[in-house]
């Protein structure tokens, strides 16, 4: 399931879970890998789905920098091109969903449908909203174990947790030789993937995203309950009404755990049934 593929001058790293055809090529958030799908991998969802890792994430290679939207659309298009694939329904989560309108709204022959999940237009702080999680990308925690139980109890999972949780947290940090571990992301990398993010005219982008959409946007708290979503529901509907032809479904969860255990089944079957009804089958 593991594989790589040099592309774009860089070894991208991706998760090749088997199914049918079409494909689902599936991107993952700002800092995240692509683990974070393995519980949608397990569902009934029934096609092949290619979890990627962006570059500068998980196991795929971290360059200095080469963050903007052009050059991590350009190693998707050679991930296709060295599969043979012309074509693919293209997914992505939070900052995977805007690259999934960047790629649908500039290379129209290479994406058939958009499949955004939690994702809309960059909130002008963002960089102070995520400021936390640059902060965590610097930190040396002194075991896997140590890492684990404070991300367990982190007020977002709500005491949710499963193996499919913890493995995508397992593939976040690598180990080092005194056992310790740190996020395999850089703050810079993140940073200017940020930045090269605000600079981009989403408007225009979105408006030229022509393939039929959906939004699956989870409502729930992110953190303590009363606590507010991530994406608000007024900033989801901003997002679908500046894409031509998408429709929006409000999914079970928050930002992560609407992609986890049976929240993950029902997001298969909202995926399901968009492509059925758009295919006529």
């Amino acid at each position: 399931m593991d594989k790589f593929t040099q592309t774009n001058g860089i070894n991208l790293h991706y998760l090749d879970h088997p199914g049918d055809e079409p494909v689902i090529l599936i991107m993952h958030g700002l800092s995240a890998n692509a683990h974070f799908f393995d519980g949608l991998a397990a569902s009934s969802l029934p096609n092949r789905l290619l979890a990627v890792d962006l570059r500068g994430r998980g196991q795929s290679d971290k360059p200095e920098t080469g963050y903007e939207m052009a050059e991590h659309a350009a190693d998707i298009l050679g991930l296709m091109d060295n599969l043979g694939l012309k074509q693919v329904i293209l997914a992505g989560h939070s900052y995977g969903g805007l690259l999934t309108c960047y790629l649908a709204a500039n290379f129209p022959d290479r994406v058939s449908k958009c499949v955004v999940m939690d994702s809309g237009f960059m909130h002008p702080s963002v960089k102070e909203i995520i400021k936390p999680s640059l902060d965590r990308l610097k930190q040396r925690i002194p075991s896997w174990e140590a890492y684990r139980d404070a991300v367990k109890n982190a007020a977002y999972w709500q005491g949710y947790w499963d193996t499919a949780v913890e493995n995508y947290y397992r593939a976040d940090v690598q180990t080092n030789n005194d056992g310790s571990v740190q996020a395999r992301s850089t703050p810079e990398n993140i940073a200017e993937a940020v930045d090269k993010g605000l600079d981009e005219p989403w408007a225009e982008i979105f408006a030229r995203v022509q393939q039929p959409t959906i939004m699956l946007h989870a409502p729930g708290a992110y953190g303590a309950p009363g606590s507010p979503p991530v994406v608000p529901p007024e900033k989801a509907q901003e997002t679908v009404d500046a894409l031509p032809n998408c429709r929006y479904r409000a999914v079970p969860g928050n930002h992560m755990t609407m992609l986890f255990g049976d929240n993950a089944e029902t997001l298969a079957q909202e995926i399901v049934t968009f492509l059925q009804e758009e295919t006529g089958d």
